[in-house]
C-alpha cells in the first residue's frame, strides 16, 4: 500500500455545517474555523497530505468533551481528538472531515500521591509540565518519546521513548484512566491501585488505540524516584554490527542501563556539524545509568569493558549534569540534525521494533536497502529494546522519490514483520502504516474491528485510522 492512498472517508457536510454552528453558540472564542488553526490541527510531521477538520474547539473539562462528542455522534460528525500534534503518521488528519477535539486546555495536575508513587492529570498536561510541577517531590515521570508531547496522546499512541529500556512504555506506566466514549458516555478504567484481577483490562484497551475507541480526559500514572546520581556518555563503534552485540551483551548481563541509544555513521556527521558534537563519524552509543554514586560509576566501567571487546570506544561518561544534558539535547535534536543533510527536504520519520537478537542484523539490511536506492536516510535507535528510527529526506515534489520511498518503507515494514517483529515499535498506525497491520496480526485485525464497531457503531472517533 502507498502512503498516499489514504482511507477514503465519507464527509457529512451538512451534519458538520450543523455541529459547527451550535459548537460557535456555546463555546464562542473556544471554537475556531479560521482555515489555519484548523491546517495546523491536521497538520503532520511527515509528507502525508494534510487533511483538516471543519472546526477546532478547546474544552475545559470532562463533561465539555461529553457535550461535544454527544452533539457530534447525533449528526453523525467525526471527532478527532487533538494533544500537541506530534504524532508522526497522520493520526490527527480529518479525511472526513468534522471537529478536531483540542486538549490542550485540559492541563491540570488532578493530585499527587507521592506517597503511593503516582499522580492523576489531565489529558493536556505535557511530560515536561508534569516533571515540572513534580520536581520538589524528588519524584518524575520517566516515559520520554523526545517532543514534549501531552500525556493524554502519549498514552492514545502508546507512546515510550529513550527510557524504555529501563521504565516501559505508557502501557506500564498508565495504571487508570478517563475516557468519553463515541455515545458520549464517560467511563473510569480502573482506580489507584497497582495491580487488578477485575474483569477485562480496559486501561490498556484503550492505551494505544490512537483515539479511535475513546477519548482520554483524565490519567494515572506512575512515578518514580529522582535517582541519587546519573552517569552518561557516548561509546563509538566501528560498525552498527559491533555496536548492536554490545547492547545484547548488556542486556543479558543485566546491567541496569536507563537510556541505551543508537545512531549510524550517517546520523553522527548530522549531529557533530549540527550540535557540535566532538566524537567520530562512526556508529555511536548515547548511554545513561542511574542509581547510587557507587552503581553508576560500576556500570559504567563494566560497560567500558565490554564495548571494548567488540572493539568500542573509549566510553567517555560523566555525572556532570550539564554535560549529560548537552549529550542528551543532541540526540533530542536528532531530527533537526538530519535535516541539515539535505535542506529543503521533506523528512519522512519510520520506526520498527524487532527482537534485539535480530537488531544487527535488520539493521544491516536496511543501510543496504539505503544504498542500492541511494537514499539520505538516518538511522537512531531506542536500541535497548530492538526498536530503531529512520528519517527519510526526500523532495516531496518528485513522484519518483515518493515511490522509491515508499519501496524503501515496505520493504523495512516487511523485513521485521518478517524477523518476528512489528511494523512499528512507538509511532503507531494512523494513517501511514495502515497497509501493514494485517500482514503482522492477521485475523487479529478482525477482532479490532469487532471492538470498534461495538465501541463505536457509527464510526465518528477518528475514522480512517489503524484499519
Amino acid at each position: 500500500m502507498a502512503l498516499r492512498d489514504l482511507k477514503p472517508v465519507a464527509r457529512n457536510a451538512e451534519g458538520a455545517a450543523l455541529v459547527a454552528g451550535v459548537l460557535k453558540q456555546r463555546f464562542g472564542e473556544r471554537f475556531q474555523t479560521g482555515q489555519a488553526i484548523r491546517e495546523q490541527h491536521a497538520h503532520t510531521t511527515t509528507y502525508i497530505p494534510v487533511q483538516a477538520p471543519d472546526g477546532v474547539v478547546f474544552p475545559e473539562t470532562a463533561e465539555e468533551v461529553q457535550e461535544v462528542v454527544k452533539l457530534c455522534a447525533q449528526h453523525r460528525v467525526p471527532v478527532i481528538a487533538f494533544g500537541t500534534g506530534t504524532s508522526l503518521e497522520g493520526h490527527v488528519n480529518a479525511p472526513g472531515g468534522g471537529i478536531s477535539l483540542d486538549t490542550s486546555r485540559m492541563n491540570r495536575v488532578l493530585a499527587v500521591h507521592a506517597e503511593d508513587l503516582d499522580v492523576v492529570v489531565e489529558p493536556g498536561v505535557t511530560r515536561e509540565g508534569l516533571n515540572t510541577h513534580l520536581r520538589d517531590t524528588g519524584l518524575f515521570f520517566p516515559i520520554d518519546p523526545g517532543a514534549n508531547a501531552s500525556l493524554g496522546g502519549m498514552a492514545a499512541t502508546r507512546a515510550s521513548g529513550t527510557n524504555a529500556v529501563r521504565y516501559g512504555t505508557m502501557r506500564e506506566n498508565v495504571l487508570s484512566l478517563s475516557a468519553v466514549l463515541a455515545d458520549g458516555s464517560l467511563i473510569s478504567t480502573g482506580k489507584r491501585a497497582k495491580k487488578s484481577s477485575a474483569g477485562y483490562d480496559l486501561t490498556r484497551l484503550i492505551v494505544g488505540s490512537e483515539g479511535t475507541l475513546g477519548i482520554i480526559t483524565a490519567l494515572t500514572l506512575k512515578l518514580y524516584g529522582i535517582p541519587q546520581a546519573i552517569a552518561g556518555g557516548v561509546c563509538p563503534f566501528p560498525s552498527v554490527d559491533a555496536a548492536c552485540q554490545a547492547v545484547i551483551a548488556t542486556i543479558q548481563m543485566g546491567i541496569p542501563v536507563a537510556r541505551i541509544e543508537l545512531v549510524n555513521a550517517l546520523q553522527m556527521r548530522a549531529l557533530k556539524t549540527y550540535s557540535k558534537l566532538d566524537y567520530p563519524e562512526s556508529p555511536c552509543l548515547f548511554l545513561e545509568f542511574h542509581g547510587s554514586d557507587s552503581g553508576v560509576a560500576e556500570q559504567s566501567e563494566l560497560f567500558g569493558e565490554i564495548a571494548a571487546e567488540y572493539g568500542g570506544g573509549p566510553f567517555q561518561w560523566t555525572k556532570v549534569a550539564e554535560e549529560r544534558a548537552r549529550l542528551w539535547k543532541a540526540r533530542h535534536d536528532a531530527y533537526w540534525a538530519s535535516m541539515t543533510l539535505r535542506p529543503g527536504a521533506k523528512g519522512l520519520s519510520t520506526d520498527v521494533c524487532v527482537p534485539i537478537s535480530r537488531l544487527a542484523e535488520c539493521i544491516a539490511e536496511t543501510e543496504a536497502d539505503i544504498a542500492e536506492m541511494s537514499l539520505i536516510a538516518p538511522i537512531v535507535g531506542h536500541v535497548g529494546d530492538g526498536n530503531f528510527h529512520v528519517l527519510v529526506l526526500m523532495d516531496p515534489d518528485s513522484r519518483a522519490e515518493i515511490e522509491s520511498t515508499e519501496r524503501f518503507v515496505e520493504r523495512l515494514n516487511m523485513r521485521a514483520i518478517a524477523m518476528d517483529g512489528t511494523c512499528t515499535g512507538e509511532h503507531g498506525i494512523g494513517q501511514g502504516k495502515m497497509g501493514f497491520i494485517e500482514h503482522e496480526l492477521g485475523h487479529g485485525v478482525d477482532v479490532m474491528r469487532a471492538v470498534k464497531a461495538a465501541l463505536d457503531p457509527l464510526g465518528i472517533l477518528n475514522p480512517g485510522k489503524i484499519f
